[in-house]
């Protein structure tokens, strides 16, 4: 189980459940790789970024409601993108970066987010509202992540590489003219290599990966849904969910991804956001009392910091 650290400050996070195993997820902010709808010009290309960074830290002494003597925690998160559109024809392109880390004295040093995403899709408009194209998508994680235990143990779950998704697929694309926050994506046949580059990780035959392999080859079925939505003026959400069957094997176990984002402004350069992200993933078989069972992953932060964003308009 793991342990929630709260620290009495703008940024608080929460961990309901290692989603290291899995830090190839992707936020829904992130993960989404549509233009927003307010973004007009002539030019061919449009490029941009977002960069976001949240920090807390709490010293304690002599406190007789208690709690750890000295909390930090630091979040970052980096978004760059490169849309192109002409005639029929458009091509998104979206990198995304995000790393957390915690350290408190009763707990020590870890990393409590950790994302590589890269994504790429071409689209060519068939009618109003439909494209016909095809997606690449990229994603690890950075640095080794750790499963802990109640007792303060821990054993290595995620390192670069280890897992890591590779996906390319034809697709079609809905985006209905009345509604331009909304994205509806599918694919019929999207091939999906799965990579393990560590050894102590595929010895175990870890993420569906069969033991003492580092790769494995999936073929099946992806859809994705994307929408954002202005609630207020200053409050939006982003929200991303996709699912993924695998023809190969069990097409009933389904891998379930969704991302969650209310992002609050309070300036041109001050936010607040909470994510709240969601995995299920069948070979993610690293729960339970043996260690062996797979379960809903989740997590929250809650932050605020500083946001800032450019762009080539």
């Amino acid at each position: 189980m793991k342990k929630v650290v709260f620290t009495l400050s703008l940024l608080s996070t929460f961990i309901l459940a290692d989603a290291q195993v899995e830090k190839e997820v992707v936020d829904a902010s992130k993960q989404t790789i549509a233009k927003d709808a307010a973004d007009t010009t002539n030019k061919p290309w449009l490029v941009g970024g977002i960069l976001n960074l949240n920090a807390a830290q709490t010293s304690l002494s002599n406190w007789a409601a208690g709690g750890d003597d000295y909390a930090l925690s630091i979040n970052a998160f980096v978004n760059l993108h490169a849309y192109y559109k002409k005639d029929k024809h458009s091509w998104d392109n979206s990198l995304d970066l995000n790393f957390g880390y915690i350290k408190t004295t009763s707990l020590g040093s870890r990393k409590n987010d950790d994302r590589i995403n890269l994504m790429s899709r071409y689209g060519y408009a068939l009618t109003p509202n439909w494209d016909f194209g095809a997606l690449f998508n990229f994603r690890t994680q950075g640095l080794k992540g750790y499963t802990y235990n109640s007792d303060g143990t821990k054993y290595l779950s995620s390192n670069f590489l280890a897992p890591a998704y590779v996906s390319l697929g034809p697709g079609f694309t809905y985006h209905p003219a009345t509604n331009k926050d909304f994205t509806f994506y599918i694919s019929p046949a999207t091939a999906r290599l799965i990579i393990v580059n560590d050894k102590i990780l595929n010895a175990q035959g870890l993420y569906g990966v069969d033991s003492g392999k580092s790769t494995k080859f999936q073929i099946g079925a992806f859809a994705a849904v994307d929408y954002k939505h202005n609630i207020t003026k200053t409050l939006t959400y982003i929200g991303h969910a996709e699912l993924y069957s695998n023809y190969l094997e069990k097409p009933q176990n389904m891998y379930f991804y969704m991302t969650n984002m209310f992002a609050l402004k309070i300036s041109s350069v001050l936010s607040a956001t909470w994510n709240f992200n969601m995995i299920y993933d069948d070979k993610a078989r690293l729960f339970g009392p043996n260690k062996n069972g797979a379960r809903l992953q989740t997590q929250s932060i809650i932050g605020a910091g500083l946001l800032y964003k450019f762009n080539n308009k």
